[in-house]
């Protein structure tokens, strides 16, 4: 035990003899003076791991932490592996721009970059003050940059920070995947002292409005000139950078003004109004929907935005409900953009992920487009070929993937916006419209079950367990199909997940059979849960078996839920 508290003590040192910032030396000056070995071991005990979403996790002193420190050595490795990829042509560095959010540390850690990659012989270019991640990525296509680099932990709690990268040249500007992220952690791997990585103190470019003008010049794209615009919303940014920009877009296209949640207006790295500035987390919407009661004229919608804006949530009237208000899920908004995508005429390949409803395969055909079917993210989705619109339950919408190469929620509001104002034209609304989608195609319902936990060992215990003794029935459907997602299939790469197919049949407790219904289960990328993914499909005979297909899809949904959790152990 003594030697394993010396041996913390000695890396705290070396760590502390490196660390360019004066607060994590504070920080971990009082651990090792105190010898907190618990709070060292939580420091010392590994290192960040970059992968495909980049580095992600809590503020603080040492290698499992963000902090300057991790920052310069992601960035130095980041550049050797730029240099290596794109050697200088006729003596012109190659470009990396750099965009970063509100929160705690972020500007700092965008500094560091930008000297790290002027240290390297590279160009960097700064964003001109915080921004949402979609203007970043607009910017790495629209500038030609060989890579981007946006410090943002999106929707995590205050304490996190994040660093997430995208190439350019052949990848297009969009999130780094295998083996490009292994290639990356190699070479931050090999990165030695950090009194050996050049920081240069100036020589870098900070970028001027004109490129959020370009952003803004390019959000016209997914609008129809002349379509309606009379659309009343409220919108709430929770706390982050999507506020400036998208009030600037809605002015620019013609909307009536948002009225902005006042309590969330303001970028806040505290985030004091919320648990977890997610839109979908239980209480992040209170005050969005506090704010609609009170407007006047009453609002259509509700629009909400995560903290880097590229994310977007909606929720429409629902009279007789507690709020007056019902977020709709994420699968629900990516159905009624198809469907308004597929009335634009809309031309190329509509994609989503293995977690997401099945319904936009359905939306696909009927329309004669191609589809696919990714694993979980944007990194790839943005490049199934000949994409023209791709979507992820998690709130995610690409709708101009020439502009934006990853998911953006400021245009995604927009075409929400536009929808719902071309429907309100005709006396109608997005409740009716998504009415009009599961008569069409069956009722696709979804929901999800996540768990969060403090212990990661329960998450991988979880899935041993479904591995090993995968069911044989959930909510009393016979299960046809059970795929391990770690083995790969013909059209996806391995990743550690489950999917199991549901036969069809009778349900006791619903009124109407059910087509069919599926559930994948995997490990969060960016969170400490575990998360399964329901589905339940219940054919609709028209608008009059409307209440009875949603009664048996509620109850097919609970049942999945009970189900599952005593299967895995939850």
């Amino acid at each position: 035990m003594a030697s394993d508290t010396a041996e913390l003590i000695r890396q705290a040192g070396a760590w502390l003899a490196e660390d360019p910032d004066p607060e994590t030396r504070a920080e971990l000056s009082a651990l090792i003076e105190a010898e907190d070995t618990e709070a060292l071991a939580g420091r010392f005990g590994g290192t960040l791991q970059f992968g495909t979403a980049g580095l992600r996790g809590e503020l603080g002193a040492g290698p499992l932490r963000m902090n300057r420190a991790v920052v310069i050595r992601a960035a130095a490795g980041l550049a050797a592996y730029l240099r290596k990829q794109n050697p200088a042509a006729d003596g012109e560095p190659g470009l990396v721009v750099i965009g970063y959010d509100a929160r705690y540390k972020s500007e700092e850690f965008a500094r560091d970059t930008a000297a790290v990659m002027t240290g390297a012989g590279l160009r960097a270019a700064l964003l001109p003050r915080p921004l949402p991640t979609p203007v970043l990525a607009f910017a790495v296509r629209h500038l030609g940059a060989v890579a981007g680099v946006t410090v943002t932990a999106s929707h995590n709690p205050p304490r996190d920070n994040g660093y997430k990268v995208y190439l350019g040249g052949a990848s297009g500007g969009a999130q780094i995947v295998p083996p490009a992220d292994a290639e990356i952690a190699a070479e931050i791997a090999a990165v030695g002292s950090l009194t050996g990585v050049a920081r240069a103190g100036s020589g870098w470019e900070t970028l001027g409005e004109e490129i959020v003008e370009a952003y803004l010049a390019r959000t016209d794209a997914v609008l129809t000139g002349g379509s309606p615009r009379d659309v009343r919303v409220v919108h709430t940014p929770l706390h982050g950078v999507g506020r400036d920009t998208l009030l600037a877009a809605f002015e620019r296209a013609g909307f009536p003004p948002p009225v902005v949640v006042p309590e969330q207006g303001d970028p806040d790295p505290a985030f004091p109004t919320v648990a977890f500035p997610n839109p979908e987390e239980p209480g992040a919407m209170d005050l969005a929907f506090a704010t609609a009661r009170a407007a006047s004229p009453a609002p259509d919608l509700v629009i909400a935005n995560d903290p880097d804006a590229d994310r977007c949530a909606v929720a429409v009237p629902a009279p007789g409900t507690g709020p007056g208000w019902r977020m709709l899920r994420g699968d629900e908004v990516g159905a009624l953009l198809a469907t308004h995508l597929v009335h634009k005429r809309a031309a190329g390949a509509f994609a989503t992920t293995v977690v997401s409803s099945s319904l936009l395969s359905r939306i696909a055909a009927r329309a004669e487009q191609p589809y696919d079917e990714t694993l979980t993210g944007f990194k790839w989705l943005t490049r199934v070929e000949g994409l023209a619109y791709a979507y992820e339950e998690a709130l995610g919408y690409c709708v101009d993937p020439d502009g934006v190469r990853d998911k953006d929620g400021i245009t995604a509001a927009l075409l929400v916006a536009e929808l719902a104002a071309e429907l309100k034209a005709g006396g109608r609304d997005l409740s009716e419209l998504l009415d009009d989608i599961a008569v069409e195609y069956g009722l696709h319902a979804t929901d999800q079950l996540s768990v969060r936990v403090t212990d990661l060992s329960l998450i991988s215990d979880a899935m041993t367990r479904l591995r090993e003794r995968p069911p044989a029935t959930l909510a009393g459907l016979t299960v046809t199909t059970a795929e391990d997602l770690a083995r790969g299939t013909d059209r996806l790469p391995p990743t550690d997940g489950l999917r199991y197919t549901l036969a069809g049949g009778d349900f006791p407790a619903g009124r109407l059979p059910v087509e069919s219904a599926r559930v994948v289960v995997r490990p969060s990328g960016t969170e400490p849960k575990l998360k399964c993914y329901l589905e339940a499909v219940v054919p609709v005979a028209g608008p009059d078996a409307l209440d009875d297909a949603r009664t048996t899809a509620a109850a097919v949904l609970a049942a999945l839920k009970v189900d599952l959790a005593a299967a895995a152990r939850l």
